[in-house]
């Protein structure tokens, strides 16, 4: 008696485990939730040569404490957020390199974090650098126009890549 309840025990721990996987398995499929995320290349335009030089120290500084680096770990691709436009843009003063677009929410439930991320590029294309801009509370139905600052010099990009993330309420 003793061999069949081992035997029914690996039965209930082996169908435990296929359940769980199945069920992990559920939270990367095609409702709105996503794994990795898809990026796609950017627009970098013309570069206004006015504005293109580099940031001094204190322009530095303000950007640097501008610049978000860190992304967010409870993010993911969601169906309903859509990149609906991006461009490289050189401001002036302490901006100076950034990716400004806008994000649209097709759905009609709100999204509680929406991020966008970039990856930035040189002409040899080594990533110089990640860098996102992030809101909280996206309507169903809305848009966010969103602006990246990058803490590379103008004339280093070369090319950069784009994603959008969220986390559903």
């Amino acid at each position: 008696m003793m061999r069949s309840d081992a035997t029914s025990r690996r039965r209930l721990l082996a169908s435990l485990g296929v359940g769980m996987a199945t069920a992990a398995a559920g939270c990367t499929g095609s409702n709105g939730l996503g794994g990795e995320p898809n990026y796609e290349s950017g627009n970098m335009g013309q570069i206004n040569a006015s504005n293109a030089s580099s940031r001094n120290a204190t322009e530095m500084s303000t950007a640097s404490s501008l610049a978000q680096q860190q992304p967010t770990n409870s993010v993911t691709p969601l169906d309903p957020l859509e990149l609906v436009e991006h461009e490289f843009v050189v401001e002036d003063g302490y901006l100076g390199s950034t990716v400004q677009g806008v994000v649209t929410n097709t759905g009609a439930d709100r999204i509680q974090i929406v991020e966008v991320r970039t990856r930035i590029y040189n002409d040899a294309g080594n990533l110089l650098g990640r860098y996102l801009a992030s809101t909280g509370d996206l309507d169903g139905n809305s848009t966010w126009e969103f602006q990246v600052v990058v803490l590379e010099a103008p004339a280093d990009v070369a090319d950069y890549e784009i994603t959008v993330l969220g986390t559903p309420s």
